[in-house]
């Protein structure tokens, strides 16, 4: 059929509907076979689980055209892991790895003419999701379930370049001392849209959330994890008391390449917020942007400000910016296992 005629360059961060999905339900204790089907409409019970006891759990990767035309997917591997993880945390059946990644292939090239080509800026954002289906009006488990993945085409998080971002430090918690924090489960990200909606009405692109106990430690933001270089040019990733952080595939990728590409030192470790003033940049990591540098933090009124400044990404930042991102395009050799391609 060939590439979907769209503006590649200019399509917004955006949902826009592709012709197949994956669905698979989970019945009497086991799924089925699942299948690549073109409706794109759930039709459930009033009285699904996931509507009244908020059981459900997603994931986020991408599909991109390398520079010698294959498509390919960054470490879906590690999505399919966090998804059994975050799975088991909801008492929800876990899909299996084999087949989260087998799923993926198959809706991804069903979907190959909204793969966008390389070059554009754009990607093909891939959304894997699990609820509950089944009935529950008490306070338990659903005993049925559905898995199921979309796909769309989206533009380049940032337009016309990543310009450093300010952020604020939240008087809000974003996560319980162990509770679901550490998995990427969508009532995570529900307790989160008050603060970022108050963030973005009083100017701000981000909140930038404390440890929940003592209100002293980093944690991360309301949708990506954070990272620090400081005057040494060590990268400092900060790291929760409470295993109250998600733990970001883009992270832990960025951690590998400043280590063992770059040849950084890198310190994960709990980072207080008193000495946040001391690093010269800050960035926040995720599928979406990839890496988005911050140029400053208001702290009730007091800046923090970075020596990288608020025109563009910090030196380091933009080498592991750079570096990570020519992984995933394959204009830089991959660490072994890192890019599945889509045969």
């Amino acid at each position: 059929m060939g590439k979907k005629e769209l503006d590649w360059a200019n399509i917004g961060f955006s949902y826009i509907k592709t012709d197949y999905r994956y669905v698979s339900n989970y019945k009497d204790g086991k799924w089925d076979d699942g299948e690549i089907t073109t409706d794109a409409n759930i039709v459930m019970s009033e009285d699904a689980g996931v509507l009244h006891y908020a059981q459900e759990c997603f994931e986020g990767l991408k599909a991109y055209t390398t520079e010698d035309g294959k498509i390919v997917t960054f470490r879906p591997d590690l999505n399919a892991k966090r998804m059994v993880d975050s799975a088991a945390r909801l008492e929800m059946p876990q899909f299996p790895e084999d087949r989260f990644i087998d799923a993926v292939e198959k809706v991804v090239k069903a979907n190959q003419d909204w793969v966008p080509p390389f070059g554009s800026g754009a990607t093909l954002y891939i959304r894997p999701v699990m609820f509950a289906t089944g009935n529950v009006i008490g306070v338990k488990p659903a005993d049925e379930y559905q898995f199921r993945i979309f796909v769309t085409p989206v533009g380049p998080y940032f337009k016309g370049g990543a310009k450093p971002i300010v952020v604020k430090i939240s008087d809000f918690d974003r996560a319980a001392p162990h509770g679901t924090g550490n998995i990427k489960a969508g009532l995570n990200y529900a307790m989160s849209l008050h603060a970022i909606v108050t963030a973005h009405e009083e100017g701000f692109a981000e909140n930038v959330y404390l440890d929940a106990a003592t209100r002293t430690y980093i944690e991360e933001t309301g949708g990506a994890n954070i990272i620090f270089v400081d005057e040494n040019g060590t990268l400092v990733v900060p790291k929760s008391h409470s295993d109250s952080i998600l733990p970001s595939i883009t992270r832990r990728s960025i951690v590998y390449v400043a280590e063992n590409i770059l040849g950084m030192k890198v310190e994960e470790r709990y980072v207080k917020l008193e000495e946040v003033s001391s690093f010269k940049e800050m960035g926040l990591c995720g599928t979406a942007a990839v890496i988005s540098p911050v140029g400053k933090i208001n702290d009730h009124g007091k800046e923090i400000c970075f020596a990288s400044g608020m025109d563009e990404m910090g030196p380091t930042i933009k080498k592991l910016y750079e570096t990570l991102t020519g992984i995933q395009m394959g204009k830089v050799e991959a660490p072994a296992g890192w890019i599945h391609e889509i045969k």
